[in-house]
């Protein structure tokens, strides 16, 4: 009872007995309300936001990249190596145990030592099986702080991974989005050519009998000319897109599946939430604080450098020179032994090792800090993005509204001898910018709501984390 007794009290003061500081989570402050909070909102941070849109097409692609995406292969890659070093340092907490069987044929010159041969085996032999046990007591708490460490570590790399992850989501819904603002872009750029070529067409063959001027002529060439300066660019960019999205999924550069149109795509709510919520949502957060715990854990590491290291040893096994009797009772060897190890003078390694452990954690504890900040301004920076555009697009679509109204009060003035064609052009050339211009904020608009999905996380990830790996390809 007295020994059982004993064994428990040394196990409970080794657990318990660990230098350096417990990790307290900081208190940081945090806003009472986003500045430019949304008062339409919905709690829909933790669904699949993406299907908002209500695009087969885009869901489809989402799938394929969590499924297929190199990046995200590679954090959960990396989510494996940081595991297999926490069970490296946890593997100190218990006795190490090894075996070691040799066997040794040897022959000495006899010209040097003339024995040999005569009182002594010439060639001799030797053979020996031994297993041996060392245990590191972790008296001072050094092991438990590595662990704690590689431990943070572990969960700061899945957190890395949970940030692959939202960012994949979010750069191929804006990718596609983006994709789909180009098409129209294009359609327009490509309806406008049409309509100057016909009146190109049309000038030409009117100067040619003497109706038009040459002036009238090249007017009507320069808007053509305009319009067709565009495409190219706008081909350039869609198959950069398509090329973008490709990598994105995993796969090699293609044509990308088309479903709706960009004005025909829904709107998604605003994700409701608190500020407070960004501490445990977003995995940029619980990165930096897992990186915190990881510095703070260092320290104590460091501070058992100060103090003895307390080892157990022992061999227990067979030595003969005979195999066939090598397990027999004279061939027994065994050895146990205790070692207590430490530093006398180093020269201050161990003090600067300290040093740099706390700095290393000042250092983390700012990153924390900073961070949090940063993700508040990140959702407030989306949320007043998200309201101004909703009011930019209204007022472009006036806008295209009004241009088109124009035009086309123009060529019916135009047609009936009331304006000269100059008047049409002007029209033409002041709405075929805007059109261009409203394909943009649209996006603009789309996208806002994207970055904002994406900058308040959410549980919307694990939604995403399922599907890695599970998915299949369209």
């Amino acid at each position: 009872m007295l020994r059982r007794a004993g064994l428990t009290a040394v196990c409970t003061l080794i657990g318990a007995c660990a230098v350096g500081p417990d990790y307290v989570k900081p208190q940081v402050e945090t806003p009472d309300a986003f500045r430019f909070a949304q008062s339409d909102v919905a709690d829909t941070a933790n669904t699949d936001w993406w299907e908002q849109f209500d695009d087969p097409v885009l869901n489809a692609l989402i799938a394929e990249a969590l499924a297929h995406n190199r990046s995200v292969k590679i954090a959960a890659a990396n989510v494996e190596a940081a595991a297999a070093l926490l069970t490296q340092a946890q593997s100190q907490f218990f006795p190490q145990i090894n075996y070691n069987v040799a066997a040794n044929h040897q022959r000495a010159s006899e010209s040097l030592n003339p024995a040999l041969g005569k009182a002594l085996k010439n060639p001799a032999e030797s053979y020996t099986t031994l297993a041996g046990a060392s245990w590191e007591i972790d008296l001072w708490g050094r092991i438990r702080r590595e662990s704690e460490a590689a431990q943070a570590n572990l969960l700061a790399s899945e957190q890395v991974r949970r940030g692959v992850i939202l960012s994949l989501v979010a750069q191929v819904a804006s990718g596609y989005l983006q994709l789909r603002a180009l098409d129209r872009q294009l359609e327009v750029s490509e309806r406008t050519l049409k309509a100057y070529g016909e009146t190109l067409r049309l000038f030409e063959l009117q100067h040619k009998y003497g109706v038009v001027s040459q002036m009238t002529v090249e007017q009507a060439r320069s808007s053509y000319e305009t319009a067709a300066a565009q495409i190219p660019q706008i081909v350039t960019q869609v198959a950069q897109a398509e090329n973008g999205l490709s990598i994105l999924v995993g796969a090699n550069p293609r044509a990308i599946a088309r479903g709706k149109a960009l004005e025909e795509l829904a709107l998604p709510q605003v994700p409701a939430g608190l500020p407070s919520q960004l501490l445990e949502r977003r995995p940029d957060v619980a990165q930096a604080e897992q990186g915190l715990i990881a510095a703070n854990a260092q320290i104590g590491a460091a501070k058992a450098l100060y103090f003895p290291t307390i080892s157990l040893t022992g061999t227990y096994g067979n030595q003969s020179s005979a195999l066939d009797e090598l397990f027999s009772a004279p061939t027994r060897v065994w050895s146990a032994a205790a070692g207590v190890a430490g530093p006398i003078f180093a020269g201050g390694a161990i003090h600067a090792q300290v040093r740099g452990a706390e700095a290393a954690k000042e250092a983390a504890l700012l990153q924390y800090e900073a961070v949090v900040q940063g993700a508040f301004a990140d959702v407030d920076n989306a949320l007043v993005a998200r309201q101004e555009l909703v009011k930019q697009v209204e007022s472009q679509e006036r806008l295209v509204k009004s241009l088109s109204e124009y035009e086309r009060l123009a060529t019916l003035q135009y047609k009936g001898g009331y304006t000269p064609y100059s008047t049409v052009l002007q029209a033409q050339q002041s709405l075929f910018p805007q059109e261009l211009t409203l394909a943009t904020s649209r996006f603009a608009l789309l996208n806002s709501l994207v970055d904002l999905y994406k900058v308040t996380g959410g549980g919307w990830i694990d939604v995403a984390e399922r599907m890695t790996g599970s998915a299949e390809s369209p």
